[in-house]
């Protein structure tokens, strides 16, 4: 068996070390362009922030450790350039010597990768713009850093990679300002939930722009300044190319493999559509498990898994990929945000029928000192109760929550299994309802008609608007239109709301509002409880702010009068 293998990192490496521990006597040669090919790609900002202190622990694994443990052939500055189908071979340049040859294999495995896209506008290619997705490239910028040549820095782009060199630029004391196309930070995230990392990014002395686009830079003396559609000029000692990737399909598209709109097609075994071509990672789309939707998805954690898939498939041992979830995670400064599955807007573009709730649990008890505040979002099927995804942001525990919804979404939980299912709990980790658990018992509480959900989108000014939150809460972080009524007033101020309207009602969170409408539906009221009580509300409103428009059939939000309080005004935080 003669098995070439196009890159390396998480995908070509691990595809190369299942296929020796698979055989003894396959011949496997990597070919990878650069002159690393295993290092950890996902950790090169924090290098940069100095959080990862020397180099050599992003290298997963050295061309000599990989030849040493698994005999395999590494071929580093060495570039595929085409693929011969009809007899087996590739031809390869060897850039140190500048040479090309062929390689016969049996099987080969495409894993080249994604690369940076590259917008067109003037000033691209100047010297002071920098791309992040090799180790030369942030040793390019952490030179110019350490240096202290940089003062000012732009990022353009707030996805993972944007985000995160914002906040290790800022952590080295750069001014940062961070450009964004759309309407929001992380477009992966719903605008509900990335709004709280909006409100992290500027608190942290970070500039942000939403809904700008840079249309070109310019050389300024001893830097640049970046120019934007809405007439901004932004001077920059460095800029930071973080618009996105997009899957390195050449090489395919010129040996006649199918390619997609979102890279090569493959079957469920990883295969293209020639049988003895394998292709895996960045450069791959698949099918959305949930939706059905072609989808790519540039992260670590499928590439590694597909490497697998295919190389079990390519020795004999029959084996599927089943789509992956988009299971992901970004620290923010101090925050965290995770997602899994689908979100309210791919479900939206699939047409797909769903339900959601909000819920912000504290980590754990309050009682044990340090307990924080998180934001979850949860969506589920209508008809079955299956959970379709989840997104988590807070400060602790995100990561253990995301990983247990994402598992909820593989094996298409329901809700109800979340509400019983079993978790640790001492007073350092946890509640003894975990914030798993809440959130199914609310969506729950909901299904079997105990208090019914309704969200800030759906309130109209056919409802009575009541807040069940102390006179304090209210006076300070006040929602337009809403009458005050404390919680623990309630029963005893019944004549004070009509019978003739619907009352929604909220508090903090959502639970004193469950209370309460307990209370009113026992004494003949129509009550529901708005999910994600104020904490949702200002998630909602500072959505709507940025050009989301979440409030499609009310005006609520459209009024300027109401208060904003710590929870969900912008400040800055004390360096």
């Amino acid at each position: 068996m003669n098995l070439l293998i196009v890159g390396g990192v998480a995908g070509g490496a691990t595809a190369a070390a299942r296929a020796r521990r698979l055989s003894e006597e396959a011949k496997i040669i990597i070919f990878e362009r650069g002159e690393y090919v295993s290092f950890a790609n996902c950790g090169l900002p924090y290098y940069l922030g100095g959080i990862i202190e020397k180099k050599d622990a992003l290298l997963v694994q050295t061309p000599e450790g990989l030849r040493k443990r698994f005999n395999l052939d590494i071929r580093v500055k060495n570039r595929v350039e085409k693929i011969d189908r009809e007899n087996k071979r590739v031809k390869v340049t060897d850039l140190d010597r500048n040479k090309e040859y062929w390689e016969s294999y049996d099987c080969l495995i495409l894993s080249p990768g994604a690369e940076p896209f590259v917008p067109s506008f003037e000033g691209v290619n100047l010297p002071y713009v920098h791309r992040v997705r090799t180790i030369p490239d942030i040793d390019r910028i952490k030179n110019k850093i350490d240096s202290e040549e940089v003062k000012k820095a732009v990022v353009i782009g707030a996805g993972f990679i944007g985000l995160e060199m914002a906040e290790n630029l800022r952590e080295k004391g750069v001014e940062t300002y961070l450009i964004e196309k759309t309407g929001q930070v992380m477009p992966v995230l719903d605008e509900d939930m990335a709004v709280i990392l909006q409100r992290e990014i500027v608190a942290s002395d970070v500039m942000l722009y939403l809904n700008e686009e840079v249309i070109r830079i310019k050389e300024n003396g001893k830097g640049c300044k970046v120019e934007t559609s809405s007439g901004k000029v932004l001077d920059a000692d460095i800029v930071i190319m973080a618009i996105g990737v997009k899957p390195e399909t050449q090489l395919a598209r010129d040996a006649g493999l199918e390619v997609g709109q979102r890279g090569i097609v493959v079957n469920s075994k990883m295969q293209t559509t020639d049988p003895d071509i394998f292709a895996i990672g960045d450069v791959v789309e698949t099918k959305d498990p949930i939706t059905g939707v072609s989808r790519n998805i540039p992260l670590a954690g499928p590439a590694a898994k597909q490497a697998l898939v295919a190389v079990n498939n390519i020795f004999g041992i029959e084996d599927f990929y089943e789509g992956g979830f988009g299971t992901s995670i970004v620290k923010v400064f101090s925050l965290t945000a995770a997602l899994t599955g689908a979100t309210e807007k791919s479900l939206k573009s699939a047409g797909m029928p769903y339900e959601k709730v909000y819920t912000h649990p504290a980590d754990h008890v309050g009682y044990y000192p340090g307990a924080t505040r998180m934001a979850v979002k949860l969506l589920y099927a209508p008809d079955t109760h299956i959970v379709l995804g989840a997104q988590v942001v807070g400060e602790n525990d995100i990561a253990r929550k995301a990983d247990i919804f994402a598992l909820a979404v593989k094996h298409k939980l329901t809700v109800e299994d979340l509400a019983k299912a079993e978790f640790c709990y001492a007073p350092p980790y946890g509640t003894s309802k975990d914030a798993v658990n809440l959130a199914g018992m609310v969506v729950l509480n909901h299904l079997r008609g105990i208090t019914r959900l309704i969200h800030w989108e759906d309130v109209s000014k056919d409802y009575f608007l009541l807040d069940v939150r102390t006179v304090e809460e209210h006076r300070k972080y006040k929602v337009p239109n809403s009458r005050n009524i404390p919680l623990d007033e309630l029963r005893n101020r019944l004549k004070d709301i009509p019978k003739d309207k619907p009352v929604a009602v909220f508090c903090q969170v959502g639970i004193r509002a469950h209370f309460a409408c307990r209370i009113l539906s026992q004494n003949g009221f129509n009550s529901v409880n708005i999910s994600g009580g104020y904490l949702t509300f200002i998630n909602y409103r500072d959505a709507y702010k940025a050009g989301r428009v979440l409030a499609a059939r009310t005006k609520i939000f459209e009024d300027e009068t109401f208060c904003s309080g710590p929870t969900g005004e912008i400040t800055k935080k004390k360096k």
